[in-house]
Parts: structure tokens; C-alpha cells; sequence
């Protein structure tokens, strides 16, 4: 008696799901992440080998640019109930007897790059409406000996979050005097450990060696 063959059909895989998966993940990610703002100044940073990476959180980052100017930023803390920036914001005000918003201090909070503006002008950057505004107002931190805006930025960036380190960002090209002008500062504040942020150096085999 001849054996029924039951037919055969290659199996058929639908990818229809996996597809609408990775567009619903791909519309929030659009949706909710928010472009990185590009730093005051453009800084090329020297190699090094080190691989050592740059902490995420409790770090007041010094960027140095070659025409001599400091900007600074800070983040927000490893929580997000925390809220360094605002509370940094708040303390250096008082010092200087000025106050701010809670507006202002939320748009100090979002704001996610590096700044250089006097403390007496932070009000008009905070409520500028354009980047070629703000722009403008970015002439550096204060550092002289009649107004060092630096050093209290230092003292109540620690004062805030006593785990905060120092991160040095400078240009290859930037003039030692500045470099050596915020290194006092930080040590006058009792900061005598610091990294500098550098770009890695790609390493050059050489297979004649290895072979050897």
C-alpha cells in the first residue's frame, strides 16, 4: 500500500511585529532624546594613551580655549532630585546679590554645555532667546585678582557636592599662563587632584617586533 506524503511547506517567518517594534523604539528615541549643543569653543585636546574614561557625574569641567578664555560646567548629579546646577546657580547669586527665578534656575538646569559669562550678566544669558545671543554674552569666566568669578564658582560648586572633581578641557594651542592661572585657583581651593580630558592616541603595531 503506497504512503500518503502529506505536503510540504517551507516555513515562512513574519517579520512584520520585529519591524513595527523597531519603530515604535525608534519614534521615542527621536522623540525624547535631545541633541548634544556644541561647547562655546573649539577645543582640539592633545593624545595621550591613557583610557582612562571621563567620570559621568560629580565633575566641574574647565574648557580652555586658545584665546585665553575659561568656561565651566558642571552636571546635575548622579540623581536627578539632587539638583546641583540650580542650587550652584542659587549660592553664587547670593554672593553676588543677585537673584534668580525659578525659571532662570531651570533653564540653568537644562542648559547642557559649558558657559563663560559673568555672574552680572547670567540673567540676560539665561533669558536670551537665540544662540547668537547667548553668544555674545560668553566672554569668558572672571578670574582676575579684582573679580575671580572662577574661584567662587570652585567654592560653592564643593560647597554644594563635596565629591565634585575637577576636569581640565584645554586646547593643545592654549597659552600656559592661563593653564597655570586656573591651576592656582584650584589649589587656592584646596583642589590639588584633577584630570585632564585628552583625546586617545592610536597605538602603532609594529609586526616586526611582535614576531621577534
Amino acid at each position: 500500500m503506497p504512503k500518503i506524503k502529506l505536503p510540504t511547506k517551507s516555513p515562512r517567518i513574519d517579520m512584520t511585529p520585529l519591524v513595527d517594534t523597531f519603530a515604535v523604539i525608534l519614534t521615542f528615541l527621536m522623540l525624547t532624546t535631545t541633541m548634544k549643543q556644541p561647547e562655546p569653543a573649539n577645543v582640539d585636546t592633545p593624545f595621550s594613551i591613557s583610557e582612562k574614561p571621563t567620570p559621568d557625574f560629580n565633575t566641574i569641567t574647565f574648557l580652555l580655549s586658545t584665546d585665553n578664555k575659561v568656561y565651566i560646567n558642571f552636571d546635575n548629579g548622579p540623581d536627578t532630585i539632587l539638583k546641583y546646577k540650580p542650587k550652584i546657580l542659587a549660592e553664587m547669586g547670593k554672593n553676588y546679590n543677585v537673584t534668580f527665578t525659578d525659571q532662570e534656575l531651570r533653564e540653568f538646569e537644562k542648559y547642557p554645555s559649558s558657559f563663560g559669562v559673568p555672574i552680572q550678566k547670567m540673567k540676560e544669558f539665561l533669558d536670551s532667546k537665540t544662540p547668537a545671543e547667548r553668544k555674545a554674552l560668553q566672554t569668558g569666566i572672571p578670574m582676575d585678582s579684582t573679580d575671580n568669578q572662577l574661584a567662587n564658582w570652585i567654592l560653592f560648586a564643593r560647597k554644594v557636592n563635596p565629591n565634585i572633581q575637577a576636569c581640565l578641557k584645554g586646547d593643545s594651542k592654549t597659552a600656559f599662563p592661563v593653564v597655570q592661572k586656573v591651576l592656582d585657583i584650584l589649589q587656592d581651593k584646596n583642589v590639588n587632584r584633577f584630570s585632564l580630558i585628552t583625546s586617545l592616541e592610536a597605538v602603532r603595531i609594529n609586526l616586526d617586533e611582535i614576531q621577534q
